[in-house]
């Protein structure tokens, strides 16, 4: 089983970590119940299908369908595939894991028995024993039985934190492994499309992730022979295209009642700086309360927006910002200006529409890659704070605070070549710097730190910057 599993994981770009974990649960000769859980697409099963070669004892993908009906009946089915010896179909979820528990008890695998459970959000609907019954037979059976390991997968994060993660009934504190799935970073990127014989250079990438986070499906829609742009029309702005109707599908996917969040969304999109709290409600019209918290805490969890207090600022002046690549375009362009039969995105190449996008994007990837940028400042061993800072006549794009008494203020231009500073520029960041040093009245040493596609041009103003990190720096 394990040269198997070594050959298979072969397959998988990244997720080192992961298959980590994976590994260390399947070998603890004990009790496992496994929680796999991060957005749609992430590739959440294709990692427990390529670690276990889609060997299970018994697997179940639930139905994007709210019927309990149908969803039962689709438990029975995978039951009798995988050689349950009751025929009849289950009437409830408790009846189901009954069944579920026979099937195990009756198998002659030897070794670890592993059960696979896939999108069980899906499974679970309005007043149904679903959880009641996975707590059941785990607490009462699955818990005691030292070869059986339980995996649960869902895309509908907020759903697996609360129901699962989170519960305070008989699941209170039974999960045993918990592994979140992230986007790839750069560097997976890199290494995907070079696996699957794609050539893009690093600027492109970084566009790329620009337009659609690191999600692995997405980049498996890319095809060999043509461009970044040609690739995004296909995808987004093609009438019928590779993606219509993915935004929808999302975040029906992320929440079941979603038109409160999708105005927090939408709001927070009008807005590349974020918005406090008081802002939201301003500009959303929903009332402050626990249905507000609830919502914001869903999307930080889901890694759709970012909470953070700019430096310097106290909690209740909390930003929240949309940082999900792929929803920002989305209400950038593909929202606004519809699909056709057109190359949209190979038209707008280079225009101050895409310049003015790629700007706060390569912001929105710098932060999302901030560890990176602190290794390539040599400071990775050094305990750090990465925020924003604004005030009403400047603002720093990243602002990383050390603990030996430095303050890193980055500036991100993604830009065609070296990028210059002019006299006036050199101006604007003396005023910029000393409005940050003036507003906090801080005893701290500021190095400024320029962030750039290609690095600075060496010139008579450049002699301000104390550190520079460029686009290559992110993909290590």
């Amino acid at each position: 089983l394990c040269a198997r599993l070594s050959i298979n994981i072969m397959k998988v770009i990244g997720r080192k970590s992961e298959i980590g974990q994976i590994r260390k649960l399947y070998d603890s000769g004990k009790s496992e119940f496994v929680v796999v859980y991060g957005r749609r697409r992430v590739g959440k099963t294709f990692l427990v299908n390529q670690f276990f070669d889609n060997k299970f004892l018994f697997k179940v993908t639930g139905l994007a369908v709210k019927d309990k009906a149908a969803q039962l009946v689709n438990f029975g089915e995978a039951l009798k595939k995988q050689g349950s010896p009751l025929c009849p179909y289950p009437k409830s979820w408790m009846e189901a894991f009954g069944f579920l528990k026979t099937l195990i008890e009756s198998s002659k695998v030897n070794g670890r028995k592993v059960v696979f459970i896939d999108e069980l959000p899906f499974m679970y609907t309005n007043r149904c024993d679903l959880v009641v019954a996975l707590e059941h037979f785990w607490n009462d059976w699955g818990c005691t039985q030292d070869n059986l390991m339980l995996i649960v997968c869902g895309s509908a994060t907020s759903w697996i934190t609360k129901k699962i993660l989170r519960n305070k009934g008989g699941l209170h504190n039974r999960v045993t492994g918990k592994i979140y799935l992230r986007p790839f970073n750069l560097a997976e990127c890199k290494a995907y499309f070079k696996s699957a014989g794609i050539s893009l250079d690093e600027k492109d990438i970084a566009e790329c992730y620009m337009i659609m986070g690191g999600i692995p499906y997405y980049l498996s829609l890319f095809e060999k022979g043509k461009n970044l742009a040609q690739n995004v029309d296909e995808m987004f702005f093609k009438r019928k295209g590779k993606l219509d109707g993915e935004f929808d599908n999302l975040y029906a996917s992320l929440f079941e009642n979603s038109d409160d969040y999708m105005k927090v969304i939408e709001a927070l999109s009008r807005k590349n700086a974020g918005l406090t709290r008081k802002e939201v409600i301003a500009v959303t019209g929903l009332p402050d309360g626990g249905g507000l918290s609830t919502i914001l805490s869903d999307l930080d969890d889901c890694d759709i927006i970012r909470k953070y207090k700019a430096f310097g600022k106290k909690e209740n002046d909390a930003v929240y910002q949309l940082t999900d690549f792929y929803t920002i375009f989305y209400y950038k362009f593909i929202k606004k200006y519809g699909t056709s039969d057109k190359s949209f995105w190979s038209y707008q190449t280079g225009t101050t529409l895409h310049n003015a996008w790629a700007g706060i994007a390569f912001e929105r990837l710098c932060m999302y890659h901030h560890i990176q940028i602190e290794k390539a400042l040599g400071i990775q061993g050094i305990m750090t704070e990465a925020s924003s800072w604004r005030s009403e006549s400047a603002q720093i794009d990243l602002v990383i605070s050390r603990a030996d008494r430095v303050i890193d203020l980055c500036e991100i231009k993604f830009w065609e070549g070296p990028f210059s500073i002019t006299k006036k520029y050199r101006q604007e960041l003396d005023n910029k710097i000393n409005s940050f040093r003036d507003s906090l009245k801080l005893r701290r040493t500021l190095h400024l730190v320029f962030i750039t596609t290609y690095g600075l041009k060496p010139n008579e103003y450049s002699g301000v910057v104390q550190n520079e990190v460029t686009l290559k720096d992110l993909f290590e």
